[in-house]
Order: structure tokens, then C-alpha cells, then sequence
């Protein structure tokens, strides 16, 4: 029980560690320059297909030790959770659609107020939060349907990493649209949606 755990925690460690690294702005400085005019193209499938191959793991150790069961949710509650879940997923989805600006690595590695940085541009769900991902994220945990003492504790992990993950985020927004990001911190808030959309 105890090495489970400790493997669990010790795998979702190694995943935050290389994804964190990977993030951030000097690492991607570092590969721009290996990595030259394809930098633009190559960058985000890697780091997607990096972030895979660190975290797979951790469902099949979570197969093998899911631990003690909490609870599970009966029908039709479950379904209701579910149903939630998947419209947390579409926010996601939403996220990467609604501010394209935002993942491109040669417009992250640029000062504010240049072309190459871009306009910030709030539209579609940022207009109510900051942080989409991580508020999603947070929704998809919380309608989990069952709970276990392991996956209890991947949470509570993941949810600690999605914090600071969500600061250094913005962090980084911070450096590629400078006073514009900064009002916008203002009026709407990170991670828990705003009721009153930014106008």
C-alpha cells in the first residue's frame, strides 16, 4: 500500500518536473535555437508526445493499486457527473481554439507590444476565467464518480502542481503581453470563473 502510493506520487513528480522544464521559457529558447525554422512546427507535437510518454505510466499503476474504494456514485448521479466531465473537456478544447496566440513559441519567446507577441485578444471562455485548463481540470476531478485512497492522492498531487503550474503560466503570459495581461488579471479571475464576463 505505502509503495504504491510512493510510486504513484514519485511518477506524477517525474511528469511534472520534465513537463515544468519543458514549459519554460529558457528551455524553449534552448530548443529553438537546436531546432531552428522548424522550431515553430516541431516544438508543441514533441512536448504534447513527451507529456504522453511521463504520464502513461501512471494509469497503469493506477490499475494495478487503485487502493481502498471511498465511494462510488450510484446512477443516474454518476451519469450527471459524467455529463459534467465531458463539458469540462470541451472548455479544454475551447481553451486552445479561443487564443491560439497563446502556444505559439516563437510569440512566447517575444517582448509585449511587438508583432511577434501578438494582441492578447480575450475572447470565447477567457473572457471568464484565466486559467481554463486548470479549472477544468479541477471539474474533472471533482465529478470523478468513484473515489479511491490512490487516486485520493493523485489528486491531491495533481492538484498542488496545477497551482504553481497555473502561476508560472502566467507568469510567462505576463512576459509576452506585459501591462495588457496585467489589466486583464484585474477583472477576471484565474482559475475559478468569473460570473460577470470581461468586457
Amino acid at each position: 500500500m505505502v509503495l504504491s502510493v510512493i510510486i504513484l506520487v514519485l511518477c506524477l513528480i517525474g511528469f511534472a518536473s520534465i513537463h515544468s522544464l519543458m514549459a519554460s521559457l529558457r528551455f524553449k529558447r534552448l530548443a529553438m535555437q537546436v531546432l531552428g525554422s522548424k522550431g515553430e512546427v516541431l516544438y508543441m507535437p514533441l512536448f504534447s508526445l513527451v507529456a504522453i510518454l511521463t504520464i502513461s505510466p501512471l494509469p497503469y499503476l493506477f490499475y494495478k493499486n487503485p487502493g481502498e474504494i471511498l465511494y462510488i456514485v450510484p446512477s443516474p448521479w454518476r451519469w450527471v457527473m459524467v455529463i459534467g466531465q465531458l463539458i469540462a473537456g470541451i472548455i479544454t478544447l475551447r481553451a486552445f481554439t479561443d487564443a491560439p496566440q497563446r502556444f505559439k513559441i516563437r510569440a512566447q519567446l517575444s517582448a509585449p507590444n511587438t508583432t511577434e507577441a501578438g494582441s492578447l485578444n480575450i475572447r470565447g471562455i477567457y473572457r471568464w476565467v484565466r486559467d481554463p485548463f486548470t479549472f477544468s481540470t479541477l471539474i474533472i476531478m471533482l465529478l470523478t464518480p468513484f473515489m479511491t485512497t490512490n487516486l485520493l492522492i493523485i489528486y491531491i498531487v495533481t492538484t498542488i502542481y496545477l497551482y504553481f503550474g497555473s502561476r508560472h503560466w502566467e507568469t510567462r503570459l505576463v512576459a509576452q503581453f506585459g501591462d495588457e495581461y496585467k489589466e486583464y488579471q484585474k477583472h477576471v479571475h484565474r482559475i475559478i470563473p468569473t460570473l460577470r464576463g470581461y468586457q
